[in-house]
């Protein structure tokens, strides 16, 4: 892998071989920088204050001083080379992960998007900054070494070559240990982080003494890990120490011998100022820099970079990264929402099914669904509603195929869930929605393998009621940035993409929230309306529940299903829920991975970084506002009774 890797960065540093020529040339200034930092000084001794001639002296500091300022702008300079160079390798990263969360739907793409691939483009630039310094600098310092006098350079040559060479020699073992480490660490926060949120659950079950022995394995697999690492960074000290600190020792030593053989008293100056000036800084950076921040960004780009043979990068999948973890979409193989068509689906396939679906966060933990059956035919609309933590966003997730139940079976229309074929028929848009950088009919077709068509956009955008902020963009084509949209035009433009996808099934968790009562009653009657298509939202006003055809009320202990009128005459939850009902828009909507505690502290899945772990976050009960009389929480969602 490590060898791919090295072949991809060669490849990727060759078809950019003048922004490198760039990067070089004004690299070069520092070099002349470098140059004079040695070699003015030692003609400002040689031949200005020691032979009594002062302005001779201060002409070579002048000339010093000159050289730092053209110096300093050729790094400035140097800076916009790096981020021509560094930039493209970002979007290439983006690309493949965001190919892959779609494809695959991987809930982990958006934390891979928006902290790996920044950690791999500001490492990558860091390398760029210190290699490249250490290599000019030390041409610099050893060409004005050898115009200062050739023993200066025997002296310190040997030493930093041999420090160098060391520290070269423990690159690839260093990035092994590093990895091996970051592993375990991330094994012990991952086991720490099912534990935690679960300790009433292990003492309740007795099982204190098997998760302490478990705990304790990653505890040490950790420390050997971080032992192995220390020992091998021992190596990298002494590196420095060899070749950037031994030289001033040989240099004091060697001092009367080198005079003695015709160097001038100015020429040993400035190869001590070439040394702890130049040489010195440089070698410690790029020690610090290549050692530490290499090893980081081999292992994030084999995360990254995995099963890229298989990203279709000039593929409409390629483009960057939809709604956050949780708008997920298979490959699309319909044509648009006009017309909505598909693979065959058989008439005697409804929608959505559901039998005897079991769900819990763990297995020793209550369960969230429990025998759940639920029939939803091609067409329906249905509105999920309960109080806060229930399970709703659970739900939908098995829906989506993001969670796999316990035990039962789910489908989508015919295809059994998770699987491929039921993926590309359904489409989860959360509450918060994700928008890209780019232009809006690029954020419009993230989930059709091919460039929508302007009216086709236009038309979606009306029947959603994006069409205003599409006007005031400035049309498909306009830029759009992302921090410069409100929640609610976010939320819009999350539902216009999802309206375009070709999805015959559309599952809302929240994504209305965020916008007023007349926007959302639109949005969701446009959904309502597709030609072929099949709605299910989790609400969080009433009204949407009055809208659906039927209403799934999940009140922890069983379900009541029916039409809004029906439930308010038959069911007590319900009927209390409707009277009780405050409108907003929930802060975060409850999580629907890993763990649940009974004191609602929830864990959040979430990538690691040399492998894909999962992490948890303390997720307090926010939601809609809940009010005297409402349905309690707790307890499992299961057959109406």
């Amino acid at each position: 892998m490590t060898e791919g890797l090295f072949r991809l960065g060669f490849r990727f540093l060759r078809d950019r071989r003048r922004v490198l020529g760039r990067l070089g040339g004004w690299s070069v200034l520092e070099t002349g920088q470098t140059f004079l930092t040695g070699y003015a000084p030692a003609r400002a001794l040689d031949e200005g204050f020691l032979a009594g001639r002062t302005e001779v002296g201060l002409g070579w500091l002048a000339v010093a001083g000159i050289g730092v300022v053209v110096g300093a702008y050729g790094t400035a300079r140097v800076y916009a080379a790096v981020a021509a160079l560094v930039e493209p390798l970002r979007d290439r990263l983006v690309t493949r992960v965001v190919a892959r969360g779609v494809r695959e739907a991987d809930g982990g793409a958006l934390s891979g998007l928006t902290q790996q691939v920044e950690i791999a483009r500001d490492t990558f630039a860091g390398l760029v900054m210190v290699s490249r310094s250490f290599l000019f600098t030390t041409v610099g310092a050893l060409v004005g070494l050898f115009s200062l006098d050739p023993l200066l350079l025997l002296v310190v040559g040997p030493p930093l070559l041999a420090g160098t060479a060391l520290f070269a020699a423990t690159l690839r073992p260093l990035a092994r240990r590093q990895e091996t480490f970051l592993v375990a660490d991330e094994a012990l926060a991952e086991g720490l982080g099912t534990v935690c949120p679960g300790l009433r659950d292990i003492t309740a079950t007795g099982a204190e003494q098997q998760i302490a022995a478990g705990t304790g394995d990653r505890i040490d697999a950790e420390l050997r890990a971080a032992r192995s690492l220390a020992r091998w960074s021992v190596l990298r000290v002494a590196s420095l120490t060899l070749g950037g600190q031994l030289p001033i020792l040989l240099l004091l030593v060697t001092a009367p011998w080198l005079l003695a053989h015709g160097v001038t008293t100015g020429a040993l100056v400035g190869a001590l100022a070439y040394v702890t000036q130049s040489l010195l800084p440089a070698l410690r950076d790029l020690v610090h820099g290549l050692g530490t921040s290499g090893s980081r960004l081999v292992v994030v780009l084999r995360r990254l970079v995995r099963d890229s043979s298989a990203t279709p990068e000039a593929s409409g999948h390629g483009r960057p990264a939809p709604d956050g973890p949780t708008e997920q979409h298979g490959s699309p193989v319909l044509p648009g929402p006009s017309g909505l068509s598909g693979p065959p689906t058989p008439p005697s396939h409804p929608a959505l099914s559901l039998t005897s679906v079991a769900f819990a966060y763990g297995p020793h933990s209550a369960p969230v669904v429990e025998d759940l059956d639920l029939t939803l035919p091609s067409g329906g609309h249905l509105a999920v509603v309960g109080p806060s933590g229930i399970g709703k966003s659970t739900l939908t997730a098995l829906v989506a195929g993001l969670l796999t139940p316990r035990r039962g079976t789910i489908r989508i229309h015919g295809r059994p869930v998770p699987g491929p074929e039921a993926a590309a028929l359904r489409v989860l848009v959360p509450q918060e929605a994700y928008v890209v950088t780019g232009s809006l009919a690029e954020n419009l077709g993230l989930f059709r393998p091919d460039p929508v068509p302007e009216r086709e956009l236009c038309a979606a955008a009306e029947a959603v009621g994006l069409l205003p902020l599409l006007e005031a963009l400035g049309g498909p084509s306009a830029p759009v940035d992302p921090a410069a949209l409100s929640a609610g035009e976010r939320q819009l433009v999350a539902l216009t993409r999802a309206y375009l996808s070709y999805a015959p099934l559309t599952l809302l968790d929240e994504a209305t929230c965020h916008l007023d009562p007349v926007a959302e009653e639109r949005a969701e009657r446009a959904f309502a309306a597709r030609p072929g298509g099949t709605l299910v939202i989790v609400a969080h006003r009433i009204s949407s529940a009055r809208r659906a055809q039927r209403v799934l009320v999940m009140d922890g202990r069983h379900t009541a299903y029916g039409t809004h009128d029906e439930l308010v005459r038959r069911s007590t939850p319900y009927r209390e829920l409707v009277g009780g009902w405050t409108p907003g828009c929930p802060e975060r909507s409850q999580p629907a991975l890993s763990l649940r505690d009974p004191d609602r502290v929830d864990a959040v899945a979430g990538p690691g970084l040399a492998r894909d772990g999962r992490h948890v976050v303390a997720h307090g009960p926010v939601g809609q506002v809940q009010v005297p009389g409402d349905l309690r929480d707790g307890g499992s969602l299961r057959r109406e009774g």
